[in-house]
Parts: structure tokens; C-alpha cells; sequence
């Protein structure tokens, strides 16, 4: 068994396509309508295009804004994604205008650093040596 699709629920699906493809460097895999307000709309990585995709899921459901929002206050990352020089990639995303609520902070064998993905989410880099 293995990850194939996992999610994320983002508050526009247009502005997060062009924030996680044009600011991040992801690719969009598939792009299926459903209905007038939603769409199947997945990224995956330019280094594993056949790999897990990332679903960015509509956040309609009444259930998924006041989880958001809980995260968000916590400083509780949605997601995580692996890169491999935590201070290269905060660097480089915050020369794009990126807003960190962490800074790259190394704990042991792991530096992670954590930002707003402008959809609603916190999301979380890390390398681990």
C-alpha cells in the first residue's frame, strides 16, 4: 500500500493552483471539473510526476473553515514537505514574498520552517539529515 492522492483544503482553488505551481514549483497533474464551484485539481512534484499528488481540495464543507482556523491559531502545519536545504528554500520563497510564521529552526537531525500557503494553511518544510 502506498500515499496516492492526500489534500489539502484550500479557500480558492485558482489562486491556490497559481500559488503552489507558480511560487512553489509543483505541477498540475489533473484539472476536472466538478460542478460550477469545484474541480479535481492535483499538483505532484516536477521530481516525482507519477509520485503522491496533492489534492487541493475546495473548502465548502462547514466543517473544514473552523478546522482551518484551529490550525492556523495553533501554528499547526496542514502539511509537510520535504526539500533539500531548509534555508535554500526559505531564502528563495521568501525572495518571492512568502510570509513565514517560523523561521528555519533546526532540531537535531531536522530543520523545519513554516509559512502561509494564502489559502488558509500553514505548510511546513523540513529536511532531515
Amino acid at each position: 500500500m502506498k500515499i496516492y492522492v492526500t489534500s489539502v483544503f484550500v479557500d480558492d482553488q485558482a489562486e491556490a493552483l497559481r500559488f503552489y505551481t507558480d511560487v512553489l514549483g509543483f505541477v498540475k497533474k489533473h484539472d476536472v471539473p466538478l460542478g460550477e464551484d469545484a474541480r479535481w485539481l492535483t499538483v505532484v512534484s516536477p521530481e516525482d510526476p507519477d509520485g503522491t499528488e496533492l489534492l487541493l481540495e475546495p473548502s465548502s464543507h462547514p466543517a473544514v473553515q473552523p478546522y482551518k482556523t484551529a490550525l492556523v491559531k495553533d501554528g499547526i502545519p496542514a502539511t509537510s514537505f520535504a526539500v533539500d536545504d531548509v534555508q535554500a528554500e526559505f531564502n528563495r520563497l521568501r525572495g518571492l514574498g512568502v510570509e513565514f510564521t517560523q523561521e528555519p529552526l533546526e532540531m537535531g537531525t531536522v530543520t523545519t520552517a513554516v509559512f502561509d500557503d494564502t489559502c488558509g494553511n500553514l505548510i511546513q518544510i523540513m529536511h532531515s539529515e
